[in-house]
């Protein structure tokens, strides 16, 4: 009877370590209240181009030791924790912002995030910075993550530090709210006239952001591109949207810095 004690009492010791290894070896997931104070501090409403946008001071951005902090954090943590789609999602959009705006304020002032590239090694396949113990490249996290991911709004969430790109968010995106986040992203930026979607009803036109050219092939799984953008429009939009004679043309794309 206590030899049985014994072996029990062990099993028991065993397992509790074994629950302790398995808890301790989990990461938590990446916590973004730092992006979400930096680009509240230093990013704001503004007028550039004839655009309005929200605007980002790289200057600032770049000597905040906040950013560093953050950049830092990003370099060692581990990616065990990015088990759904949601959280994978959410953690490499915000990745793709931050690291886009460390590319313009580490060589600012620069007219152009493609300024900091050339012709034969352009800026998207420079390395951007390290995550989790890894060179990244803008590239590599557009194309080979979240473009596999098939979640077409991440075109309106990524920002390439550009005039004519989406808004940059003035909060960071988070698993709980990501859902709601894109929606809203994706109404916000066709409803700017100068960069993401144009109705000319008389001549049976609209004009959207080079954006949606760029990838038509990501929403025709959704029904196309007009059969996509009409779920975040008026219904006077969708109405013309739904016109099978309307013609489509895209907008030109400012490369201009947005700051």
């Amino acid at each position: 009877m206590k030899d049985k004690k014994i072996i029990c009492y062990l099993q028991s010791v065993i397992l509790g370590i074994f629950f302790i290894f398995i808890s301790g070896s989990r990461s938590e997931a990446f916590d973004f209240s730092g992006w979400d104070a930096l680009v509240k501090k230093h990013a704001a409403p503004k007028m550039l181009e004839g655009v309005p946008l929200i605007a980002v001071d790289y200057a600032n951005l770049k000597k905040d030791p906040l950013f560093s902090g953050l950049l830092s954090r990003l370099e060692s943590y581990s990616l065990a924790s990015l088990e759904s789609k949601e959280s994978k999602l959410t953690f490499w959009i915000n990745v793709y912002n931050i690291l886009a705006a460390k590319m313009v304020a580490d060589h600012y002032p620069i007219e152009s995030i493609k300024d900091v590239g050339s012709l034969f090694r352009p800026v998207w396949k420079l390395s951007a910075g390290k995550v989790a113990g890894k060179e990244r490249t803008l590239n590599d996290i557009e194309h080979e993550i979240l473009r596999k991911m098939d979640e077409p709004r991440i075109h309106v969430a990524i920002v390439c530090a550009s005039v004519s790109c989406p808004d940059l968010r003035l909060e960071a995106y988070t698993e709980e709210k990501l859902n709601e986040q894109l929606d809203d992203q994706m109404r916000n930026f066709l409803r700017s006239r100068q960069k993401g979607m144009k109705l000319d009803v008389k001549e049976n036109r609209v004009y959207l952001s080079s954006i949606f050219k760029w990838f038509a092939e990501d929403f025709e799984s959704r029904g196309g591109i007009l059969k996509f953008i009409g779920q975040y429009v008026s219904a006077e939009e969708k109405r013309v949207l739904n016109d099978s004679k309307i013609k489509i043309f895209y907008l030109d794309y400012n490369w201009k810095v947005n700051g």
